[in-house]
């Protein structure tokens, strides 16, 4: 649109020539024909054909002398398509230079020095555009990695975060396990002592109150103990890890983690748990080369999903009275947690498949 409009600008210097003309027909049919040819050079930008007419129009001036006065019509056409060569058979038009009066040449010499200052002045503007507009894509892509590199680390500043505070629960439990858990046993032991070396009467009660005091401490104690310790582990971590131990020559492995960062301490147990006897069978029974481990987290349940390419009779049945331990130990494990779990196998291989509610 805007050559279109620079077009007509520069028509509107060149009509002046064509009404200083003595007739009116060949005037006119000559400007017909000089804007057919900068249309047609519009229509097909860049093609030989726009530049073969670009030429015989150049040339056809030594023929329509009055041509001469489209020159800056055809000279900005030119400029575009970078050939401004084509315009030098316009020279042999000075051979009839005469037909032409003073006023139309000085309007020809007029309109090619406006084109000339026109298409340069705006092709240095088109340029700056250009270049703002790459720098303005530049800038948008550095900030587009600059917000990706700040995302990446504030991930793994939480990660950090979060594995600094397992470490330090799983500190606690064992601090407590090693220091109030022992403590804790010995006065239950020294209290076991008194009773037994104990032959006064009134002293019975009170220690049998101070043994069950005691005894309710510790099993407080251990559960607490088993709650920390279940709640540091970092079950991603676990499982990235069970799959780094597979041998990487007879198998390549895959691990798709997402969930979340709070996962109860039974279902990470019971999720590590499978994974590592599904990881066993399928080194000692498949005879595949990957193994991939898929555990999600969804709004209602977490799902684990363990498959190998290999499809060997003996890594596993469908059928539940020929099952070895190995995969009862699964079901069990689901079953304790309320979940569900499913053997599958085919051509394609052996999967397990296991989906535990969350609790309401």
């Amino acid at each position: 649109m805007n050559r279109l409009l620079e077009k007509c600008a520069i028509l509107l210097l060149c009509l002046p020539g064509f009404l200083m003309a003595g007739s009116v027909a060949v005037p006119v049919l000559a400007l017909l024909g000089a804007l057919c040819v900068s249309a047609a050079v519009q229509l097909f930008p860049g093609r030989r054909i726009a530049w073969a007419l670009l030429f015989l129009g150049s040339a056809a001036c030594g023929v329509v002398p009055i041509l001469v006065c489209a020159l800056p019509l055809f000279l900005y056409d030119a400029l575009h398509e970078r050939k401004w060569w084509l315009l030098i058979p316009a020279i042999s038009v000075a051979a009839n230079a005469g037909s032409l009066s003073a006023a139309q040449i000085i309007c020809v010499i007029t309109g090619l020095a406006a084109t000339l200052i026109w298409y340069h002045r705006v092709n240095g503007l088109s340029r700056s555009v250009a270049r703002l507009t790459t720098l303005h894509d530049d800038i948008t892509e550095k900030n587009m990695q600059l917000a990706e590199q700040n995302r990446r680390l504030f991930e793994a500043q939480d990660n950090e975060v979060h594995v600094a505070t397992l470490t330090e629960r799983n500190r606690i439990a064992r601090e407590i396990h090693d220091n109030v858990g022992h403590m804790l046993t010995r006065s239950i032991l020294q209290t076991g002592a008194l009773q037994i070396i104990n032959k006064d009467e009134r002293l019975k009660e009170p220690l049998a109150e101070l043994k069950s005091t005691l005894d309710g401490a510790m099993t407080s104690i251990r559960e607490s103990v088993h709650d920390l310790h279940d709640d540091s582990i970092d079950l991603k971590r676990v499982l990235q890890e069970m799959a780094d131990s597979v041998d990487s020559e007879a198998f390549e492995t895959a691990l798709q983690y997402d969930a979340g960062d709070y996962i109860p301490g039974s279902i990470k147990l019971c999720v590590a748990g499978i994974v590592k006897e599904g990881i066993s069978n399928a080194v000692k029974h498949s005879n595949g080369d990957k193994i991939e481990i898929i555990f999600r987290e969804h709004p209602a349940f977490y799902q684990l999903l363990l498959t190998d390419n290999g499809h060997n009779e003996n890594e596993g049945t469908v059928d539940r009275n020929a099952r070895g331990i190995g995969l009862r130990n699964m079901e069990d494990r689901a079953s304790d947690v309320g979940g569900r779990i499913t053997f599958t196998k085919s051509e394609q291989g052996f999967r397990i498949f296991l989906t535990i509610p969350k609790q309401a």
